[in-house]
């Protein structure tokens, strides 16, 4: 992940190097790390900044300037680094301490995650009713929404979606993200928040948990949203609604343009590495 972005573009390889300097072998697990390494949340969310930030700097760098962000959970620390509320350091430092905090809160619970397609976001409500600490915390785009729980409830609540004519596909993550197991490192994140320099936005910057802009309670919002659902349908639809008509995900994969795809057929989505080919066919 990144590697070939490194290689091809010193700016990219600024933001590598900056990111080892500050949590060493960042870098190294971008590139080589195994599938087991990466699903550990606090790896996961440091390599993930560094490759989206590395992705942003190019394109910014080669007149691509975007007019808003917004990041998908540990995405919106790398959407408000983007926005200029915080600088590289701080940004990485933030999402270093988010994943170690999140880390620490999954390994005190067996839980797991799922994506439930081709039901209604009330259907999914209405059926995570019937399972304690199973609760709904993506609501991704029609058809698709994520859910999160204790893991031994997740086969009868797989049933039950069956029954309902659905699917739940069991996510390779560990952790009951954006519920209220996450509640105490929502809290500690926001402490952490008290301590970093903020910085003006120069782009607004779109919301996981209100799905609008943010306004003055920044470090609400991002620690917040840990232990709460990501809106991201209804924030793609607002971003939209406010002039926005093309999307360009700086994340490895396109599973946000999918995402984008669904909800409208209005508007463009591509990846960063997409648009930056037909960028170089002009």
């Amino acid at each position: 992940m990144g590697r070939e972005l490194a290689e091809m573009d010193a700016a990219a390889a600024a933001v590598y190097a900056a990111c080892d300097a500050i949590r060493p072998g960042t870098s190294r697990q971008c590139f080589e790390g195994t599938e087991e390494e990466l699903k550990e949340t606090r790896n996961t969310q440091p390599c993930l900044f560094a490759t989206e930030l590395a992705s942003a700097l190019v394109l910014m760098n080669r007149g691509v300037i975007p007019d808003a962000a917004a990041g998908f959970s540990l995405g919106e620390v790398a959407a408000a680094t983007v926005s200029g509320m915080f600088d590289l350091e701080t940004g990485f430092r933030l999402v270093c301490r988010r994943g170690e905090l999140m880390q620490r809160e999954a390994e005190k619970h067996d839980t797991s995650m799922a994506a439930v397609v081709k039901l209604s976001p009330e259907q999914v409500r209405e059926i995570c009713g019937r399972y304690p600490e199973v609760y709904p915390v993506n609501f991704n785009c029609p058809g698709q929404v994520t859910v999160s729980g204790l893991s031994s409830r997740m086969a009868g609540f797989s049933a039950d979606v069956k029954a309902a004519g659905g699917r739940a596909i069991p996510l390779k993550v560990k952790g009951a993200f954006h519920t209220p197991f996450m509640r105490e490192a929502a809290g500690r994140f926001a402490r952490e928040l008290e301590k970093a320099a903020f910085r003006e936005r120069r782009i607004p910057l779109y919301s996981n948990m209100t799905a609008e802009p943010y306004t003055e309670n920044a470090a609400e919002l991002l620690s917040g949203q840990i232990c709460s659902p990501v809106l991201w349908e209804k924030l793609i639809r607002n971003m939209i609604a406010d002039g926005v008509d093309t999307f360009i995900e700086i994340g490895p994969g396109k599973t946000l343009c999918n995402m984008i795809q669904r909800i409208s057929a209005q508007v463009r989505a591509c990846s960063a590495a997409e648009y930056q080919a037909e960028v170089g066919k002009c």
